[in-house]
C-alpha cells in the first residue's frame, strides 16, 4: 500500500503523528515553548551565542547521565548512586593527575574503567543476587560519597592540568568563512544526517516486519524539524567560537546510543527486559546479563560525567555531584521514560535534560531565587509523570472498550456459520 501523503493531507498527517506520539512530541513542543518564553522574558539574552555555549557546557554532565539513566529506567530499575560516582571518579582522577603525575590520556581511560567496575559491582548485586536496585544504589550513594571524602581528605584539589580543562572548556579548532566556523557546520550536518539515517532505518525495519509506521510525509516532516533545529543551533555556535569539544562529545554519544537502542539487538533486548523480564527470559534473552551491562554502562557514563564536571570546575571537591542523580532521573522522566520500564528514547532523555537546563538558565537570567527554581522544577517533573499516567490510563481504557467486542464474537457459533 502506498503510504505517500498528498500535500492536502499533510497537515492532518502531522497532527495524527503528534497525537499518536504525544509524550515524545509533547516534550519537544514544551521545550520550544520554554525557549520562546524565556527568550522573551530575558530580552533575547537566552538565545545569544555566548549563552547557548554556556548552556551546552553547564548541562553536558546532566545529558551524559540522562543517557545512561534512561537505559536503566527502560530496564525497570533506578540508580541513585550516580552523583556519588561522579564525585568519586572525579576525585580519584584529580589525585592521579596531581599527586601521581599521570598524563590526561592515561587518566581518562582509567577513570572510565573505574566507573565501569563500580557499575559492575552494583550490577552484580542487582542482576544476579536480585537485590532491588533502589537498595543497592542507595548503598552505593552513601558508600561512594564517603569514599570521596576519604580520597580528598575533606579538601578540594585544584587546579587541574590544562589538558583536562580543555575537555570541558575547549572549542573545536578549524578555519572560518564569512564569520562562521566551518567544522562546526560540517559536523552538525553530519550529526543531523546520522540521526535522520537512524530514524529512517528504524522505519524501514518496522515496515519489513509488518509494523505500523507513520506516513512518508509525516516522517519527512519530523526529520526536517530535527535537521532544522540542529542546523539553527549550529549556525548560532558557528558565529561565536564554534562547537565546544564537550558538544562534540555529546553529539557522538547521542548518535551512538540512539543507534544502539533503535537499531541493534542489544537495544531491543534492553526494551524487552523492561517490558516484561519474564517474557524476555522465556524468549531466550539473557535478562540478568542485559541488566548487568546496563549498570556497567551507567557506571562508565557516570565516570565520564565526573571528568567533565571536574574539568569545568577546575577542581575536585567533596560536594561534587550532589543531587545529580535527581537531575538525571528527572530528565529521563520528563523526556518520556515510564516508571514501569520498557518505554523511552535517548533523544527523549536529551530533550528532558535540555528542558531542565533551559529552565535553570532562564530562571537564573530573570533573577528567580533558588527556592522558586526548585519549586518550578518539581512541578514540571510531577506534571510530566502525571502526563505519562494519563496516557497509560487512556490506552488501557481504549483496550478495555475493544476487548468485550472481541469476547462477544469469540463465543458461540459464528453469525455467518449455520448451526448443525
Amino acid at each position: 500500500m502506498n503510504d505517500i501523503t498528498p500535500l492536502s493531507r499533510f497537515p492532518g498527517a502531522v497532527v495524527t503523528l503528534i497525537r499518536n506520539n504525544a509524550r515524545q512530541y509533547g516534550m519537544v513542543i514544551a521545550l520550544v515553548a520554554i525557549v520562546v518564553l524565556f527568550g522573551i522574558l530575558t530580552g533575547g539574552l537566552l538565545l545569544t551565542p555566548l549563552n547557548i555555549t554556556n548552556l551546552i557546557m553547564q548541562n553536558s554532565y546532566v545529558v551524559i547521565l540522562a543517557i545512561g539513566m534512561m537505559m536503566v529506567i527502560i530496564t525497570g530499575h533506578i540508580d541513585l548512586s550516580v552523583g556519588s560516582v561522579v564525585a568519586f571518579t572525579g576525585a580519584v582522577s584529580a589525585v592521579m593527575l596531581t599527586s601521581w603525575g599521570l598524563p590526561t590520556p592515561v587518566v581518562v581511560p582509567l577513570a572510565l574503567l573505574l566507573g565501569a567496575l563500580i557499575g559492575a559491582w552494583q550490577g552484580f548485586w542487582i542482576a544476579y543476587v536480585r537485590v532491588p536496585a533502589f537498595i543497592v544504589t542507595l548503598a552505593g550513594m552513601l558508600a561512594f560519597r564517603g569514599a570521596t571524602l576519604a580520597v580528598l581528605g575533606g579538601e578540594s584539589i585544584a587546579p587541574l592540568p590544562e589538558s583536562l580543562r580543555t575537555m570541558a572548556s575547549g572549542f573545536l579548532p578549524g578555519p572560518e568563512a564569512m564569520g562562521l566556523h566551518l567544522p562546526t557546520l560540517a559536523l552538525s550536518a553530519a550529526g543531523a544526517a546520522a540521526l535522520v539515517w537512524i530514524q529512517w532505518r528504524q522505519r524501514a525495519r518496522s515496515r519489513s516486519h509488518g509494523l505500523p509506521v507513520s506516513s512518508t510525509g509525516a516522517a519527512v516532516a519530523v526529520s526536517a524539524v530535527h535537521v532544522g533545529v540542529i542546523m539553527v543551533f549550529a549556525h548560532v555556535l558557528a558565529g561565536y567560537n564554534g562547537l565546544p569539544l564537550v558538544g562534540l562529545m555529546l553529539i557522538t554519544l547521542i548518535v551512538g546510543y540512539s543507534f544502539l537502542m533503535r537499531s541493534t539487538t542489544t537495544g531491543r533486548r534492553v526494551y524487552a527486559v523492561g517490558g516484561s523480564e519474564q517474557a524476555a527470559a522465556l524468549s531466550g534473552i539473557g535478562t540478568q546479563r542485559t541488566t548487568f551491562w546496563v549498570f556497567v554502562n551507567m557506571g562508565a557514563l557516570s565516570a565520564l560525567a565526573g571528568l567533565v564536571f571536574a574539568a569545568r570546575l577546575n577542581s575536585a571537591t567533596p560536594g561534587a555531584g550532589t543531587m545529580f542523580e535527581l537531575d538525571a532521573i528527572a530528565a529521563a522522566f520528563i523526556g518520556g521514560a515510564s516508571a514501569a520500564g520498557g518505554v523511552g528514547t535517548i533523544v527523549g532523555a536529551v530533550i528532558g535534560a535540555l528542558v531542565m537546563g533551559v529552565l535553570n538558565n532562564g530562571m537564573s537570567l530573570i533573577g528567580l531565587g533558588v527556592d522558586w527554581q526548585q519549586l518550578i522544577k518539581g512541578l514540571v517533573l510531577l506534571l510530566a509523570v502525571a502526563f505519562d499516567v494519563h496516557n497509560k490510563r487512556r490506552a488501557q481504557s481504549a483496550g478495555a472498550a475493544v476487548s468485550p467486542v472481541k469476547r462477544r464474537w469469540g463465543r458461540g457459533p459464528s453469525p455467518e456459520r449455520p448451526r448443525q
